[in-house]
């Protein structure tokens, strides 16, 4: 019987060290896709959903994690669980969306499950000889909070999420946002036709911000000596000061951005999760980008904002988010198809205004072949 070896990971001609780009093969490879999903999504703190789904026993939400669909579980003594998502009969994805029940069921055989993963019942399992519900538990992942939020990790043994988020929560604090004050508004999920790793890098620099982002950059001062880049063990930020023209109201800004948040803050915690912060009412957004296959990401939207902040003023913002959202995507799909033509090899970044790109490039790089 003949064996076929893993196929090789496309070469890196020129240096990364030197400012040279990850190569474009690289966002086009069937054989760093699989590598990414094992040695990178399998094994990393993500966003999940908020915590408000799963604050009463029995309470649930389903989310997919990379590759790897999850249940988010409160059992109930109070405990928060991580469990796979799939059946162990035939794998079947066991739950759906959210909502609260005394046990998981699997609707394709009714294979029922214990809020703890543990196989409860199986429909004529007494007819088959031997049959036993040992080693048939839902398998568990890594779960944890921080403030409203829900976070996953495949890997059931993994470090934990206060040492994965490190000096973040407090530099979220210095915007003036307090999490512990925030309510679950409104989730949203979209197909972007390019590589998951195109759509991270186009958020992790502000570069192409004056350009491309008009309506964005007469809020935020985006300007080299304003926007600071901060690159920490376990996260990319970027924090950037507001406008004073966009404060008195004279810049022509989509909204006045006044209010308890006094800064703009977007974070990457690596690979895949972002958060938003914009200045004025109390507000994030969190984000993860699930890969769906090479050429296909699905960027999955949960907003929160502060009890008291209006529905117009969630309406004003969200419209200025949801059009610098339009355009990126258009970016990230036309450096897609820049990509796919292979006739750039590799590009060249900008050092001082891509430096978050190039850090987070090379962390890929170290995963993948480390």
């Amino acid at each position: 019987m003949s064996t076929t070896a893993p196929s090789p990971v496309p070469s890196v001609e020129h240096p990364l060290e030197d400012g040279w780009t990850l190569p474009a093969s690289w966002y086009t490879d069937t054989a760093l896709h699989e590598r990414e999903r094992e040695r990178l999504f399998a094994r990393a703190w993500t966003y999940a959903g908020p915590a408000e789904w799963v604050s009463e026993p029995g309470s649930y939400f389903a989310a997919l994690i990379g590759h790897v669909p999850v249940a988010v579980v409160r059992d109930m003594d109070g405990a928060l669980r991580g469990l796979v998502n799939v059946c162990r009969h035939r794998g079947h994805l066991v739950v759906d969306g959210n909502g609260c029940r005394e046990t998981l069921q699997c609707p394709y055989h009714a294979w029922t499950y214990n809020l703890d993963g543990s196989l409860r019942r199986a429909p004529r399992a007494e007819r088959e000889p031997g049959f036993s519900s040992e080693g048939l538990s839902l398998a568990p992942v890594s779960v944890g909070t921080w403030g409203p939020f829900v976070f996953v990790n495949p890997e059931p043994e993994a470090p934990s999420l206060e040492e994965a988020l490190g000096a973040l929560p407090a530099l979220v604090a210095e915007s003036g946002l307090d999490l512990a004050a925030l309510r679950f508004h409104s989730h949203h999920e979209w197909p972007i036709e390019a590589n998951w790793k195109v759509v991270m890098e186009n958020f992790l620099e502000c570069y192409h911000c004056p350009t491309a982002h008009p309506g964005f950059s007469k809020v935020i001062d985006v300007s080299p000596d304003a926007y600071d880049l901060g690159v920490h063990p376990t996260f990319l930020s970027q924090v950037a000061p507001v406008r004073e023209s966009a404060l008195s109201g004279n810049g022509r800004a989509a909204y006045t951005p006044r209010g308890d948040v006094v800064q703009a803050q977007y974070h990457v915690l690596f690979p895949a999760t972002t958060m938003n912060i914009a200045p004025g009412i109390p507000n994030i957004s969190m984000e993860r980008y699930n890969p769906d296959g090479l050429r296909r990401t699905i960027e999955v939207t949960d907003y929160y904002f502060g009890a008291d902040v209006s529905a117009e003023e969630i309406e004003e913002l969200v419209a200025w988010d949801t059009q610098v959202a339009e355009e990126d995507v258009s970016l990230v799909q036309s450096v897609q198809q820049g990509l796919e033509s292979g006739t750039v090899p590799q590009g060249r970044l900008m050092s001082q205004s891509e430096q978050l790109i190039a850090a987070f490039q090379r962390r890929v790089h170290d995963a993948l072949l480390g």
